[in-house]
This record gives C-alpha cells, structure tokens and sequence, in this order.
C-alpha cells in the first residue's frame, strides 16, 4: 500500500457521509412543503441571507436554511476533499480526477439548487438535483474505495460476461432511480405546501412502471450474485453484491409499503435514503470486479529460488 496520511480517508469518508446526508435533508424539504419556505436565491428572503422573524412565519423557511447552511458544509468537505487529494494522492490514478468531479458537481448543485428556487420547484430540476446528488454519491464511493487500494495495475478479477452482466445491472439502476423521481414529481409531494408542481403524469401508471424496472434490476442482482459466488477471484465483489440485494430487497418492502399507506412521509425518507445507499453499494460491487496489484509484485523472483 502506498504511504499516506490517515486524514486522507477521514475527509474522504466524510465527504460521503455528507453527501448522502444532503440527500437526506433536501427529502425532509421537499416531504415538509418546504422548498420555497426560503422563496428566493441565493439570499433567503429579499434582503435578507437568513429567515426573517415575523408573527406570521412557520417553520418552513428554517427548514430549508437549514439545508442550505448544510449544502455549504458539503462544499467545504468537497473542498477538504480536493485539498486532501492534492496533498497526498494526486498522482494516484484516477482518484485527483474523481475529487475534481466531486467538487465540479457539488457546486453544480448549488447552482441548480437556485434554479430549482426560481423556478417554483420545477419537477425537472427537483429531479435533476436528486439524480446530481446520486451521481456525487456514486463518484466519492469510488474515491473512498480507490483510496484503500494498492497502486499496481488495474486488471479484472472476473469474466468479462460477469463484468458486463453487473454493468447492465448498474444502467438498470440508474433507470430505477429516474422513474422513481418521475413517482416523486407525479405524486402528492411536491416540495411546497401552497402551490404543488407536478409533472401531471398518472401516479399509479408511473409507480408500476418503477417498480417493473425494480423488478429486473432484483433480477439482474441476483444474477451477478450467483456469478460472483461460482467465479473464483471475486470474494471481494460478492460480499458488496450481497449487500445490494439485501437493500434492494428492503427498499422494495418500503417502496410497496408507502405506495398501499398512501406515502407517508418518513417512509418517503426512509426510500430515499436507501436510494442513496443502493447506490452505494452498487458502485462498490461493479468497481471490485477489477483488482489492482501491488507494485513490484507481479515480476518480484521466488526468492526460495535465488542462489545461495
């Protein structure tokens, strides 16, 4: 392994955990009715960066400073992230372009965050500011892991049917969560109490649609699963791919429970952060099917052989 500071996965692990916390606060935003509690951007209210206290406010508007003031803390940690990077493993590949991506998407979610304000909460941007925030999710899960691994060459640690399998597994993923934002922006929450923006789609027809997709990516997981379990090489691999059908699993159990209770809030919460989660562990089982050597290792001789 190569030497390193062990801040360096401290900030890494860090920013992760905000990044899925963002997602976390800006589902409690939009279940609340509280998306335009601040109605303006960047400053919260005209003239004023913070809620304005007046007899007639509620608790919309600190909810959504709230997540502000945590968007920033996320900018500082990809920040932190970057600096980290640079200092201690910007000449191990890729990971000083997967920090620049973090960073580069993080500020492109502040930014889309104040169209989403502008705009009334557009569904599409609503939409487009979750799928960014698993996009983040995916990019510093792949940091993190590239960060505790040797720096030899990369090669597969499986059949390239097995790669391709869990790779088809992934775009399905992703399919997933694109219909289930379309669910959320057909449905009831839209993220403002008095004037709710919705795409106009049938709930009903667009959740079958949702949970059909979830219905093959099971599949698809439970394929690469046998695969990895038959495959010799791909220990590693299989415990994230068990990991994978595990949420998947419980995300289906959430996912009908709120759809036959009328979708309650917390449940709404609880599906996002097992999104976000799922994403996750995907990224990690599709990024273990390669291994990376350590260096020197591959051509060092047996050294039982050398001469006396």
């Amino acid at each position: 392994m190569p030497v390193t500071s062990p801040w360096l996965r401290r900030i890494l692990l860090t920013n992760l955990v905000l990044q899925v916390l963002i997602v976390v606060t800006g589902g409690l935003v939009r279940l609340t009715g509280s998306g335009l509690g601040c109605p303006t951007w960047p400053q919260c209210e005209e003239g004023s960066y913070t809620p304005v206290l007046h007899d007639a406010i509620t608790f919309h508007p600190f909810i959504e400073f709230g997540n502000r003031l945590l968007s920033m803390v996320v900018g500082l940690a990809a920040l932190a992230t970057v600096a980290a990077v640079w200092r201690w493993a910007r000449r191990r590949t890729p990971m000083w372009g997967l920090a620049l991506g973090v960073l580069a998407l993080t500020l492109s979610q502040g930014i889309l965050g104040g169209i989403t304000v502008r705009t009334g909460l557009h569904p599409t941007t609503v939409m487009t500011h979750f799928l960014v925030s698993m996009a983040l999710v995916a990019l510093s899960t792949a940091l993190l892991l590239r960060e505790g691994e040797p720096d030899g060459p990369r090669s597969p640690a499986v059949p390239a049917l097995v790669r391709q399998l869990a790779l088809a597994t992934a775009a399905v993923l992703v399919a997933v969560l694109v219909l289930g934002t379309v669910v959320t922006g057909s449905g009831p929450h839209s993220g403002d109490a008095d004037e709710p923006a919705r795409f106009g789609f049938d709930p009903r027809t667009i959740s079958w649609l949702h949970a059909d997709a979830v219905m093959l990516f099971v599949g698809l997981v439970v394929a690469v699963l046998v695969a990895t379990t038959l495959v010799s090489g791909a220990s590693r691999s299989r415990g994230w791919w068990s990991a994978v059908l595990l949420i998947s699993l419980a995300q289906g159990l959430v996912g009908y429970t709120q759809y036959l209770t009328g979708l309650p809030e917390i449940l709404v919460l609880v599906h996002m952060l097992g999104a976000a989660a799922l994403t996750v562990a995907v990224t990690g089982g599709v990024l273990t099917l390669w291994d990376r050597q350590r260096v020197g290792t591959e051509h060092e001789p047996d050294r039982q052989h050398l001469p006396a």
